[in-house]
């Protein structure tokens, strides 16, 4: 199905023994991976204990809920995202994500955002794409449009400071 996406997340276990999610997050490390890696196979069905996949539609959607590159299946990636933010592991990265994600939101114009950053436009998430905005679902987005005004800026900013250096994962950056 579509809607299952081209990445897979990770936020720890966020579900019950039942599989009702319960949490947002159960850890600072927040990671996207390729949905095939060493024969893994990424399962939709939540098992007792252990971490909940997430589907992201693409690498936009999945910086735009604030995970960063895993750095194992995806370590190009992720060895770019410690260089652009000048960070020296992991463990930092996720602590400077972790308070970018709990911390209020940011504001600017569409035009002044890089490709593949996230905004909020009458309450609907958007994809920003060549200075104008196009409705996300988890199927794909709909067609772009200008948006004047402030806006508000669902990437994180460390991660928007990514995609300024022209982003281009090993995994698919836009559906």
């Amino acid at each position: 199905m579509p809607e299952r996406g081209l990445v897979y997340g990770n936020r720890g276990c966020l579900h019950d023994a039942t599989g009702k999610i319960v949490r947002r997050w159960a850890t600072r490390r927040w990671i996207a991976c390729r949905l095939e890696f060493r024969d893994w196979y990424r399962s939709p069905v939540p098992k007792p204990g252990k971490y909940t996949g997430l589907f992201f539609l693409d690498d936009a959607t999945a910086l735009a809920a604030g995970h960063r590159p895993c750095a194992l299946c995806r370590r190009e990636d992720y060895v770019r995202v410690l260089g652009v933010l000048g960070q020296p592991g992991a463990d930092a990265l996720d602590e400077q994500l972790h308070r970018e994600r709990l911390g209020p939101r940011r504001r600017g114009l569409v035009a002044d955002l890089p490709d593949g950053a996230f905004v909020l436009v009458e309450g609907v998430p958007q994809l920003v794409r060549a200075g104008r905005a196009a409705p996300w679902s988890p199927g794909g987005y709909g067609a772009a449009r200008d948006v004047a005004g402030q806006v508000d800026v669902i990437t994180p900013p460390s991660l928007v400071r990514v995609l300024r250096e022209g982003w281009e994962p090993l995994v698919p950056f836009v559906a």
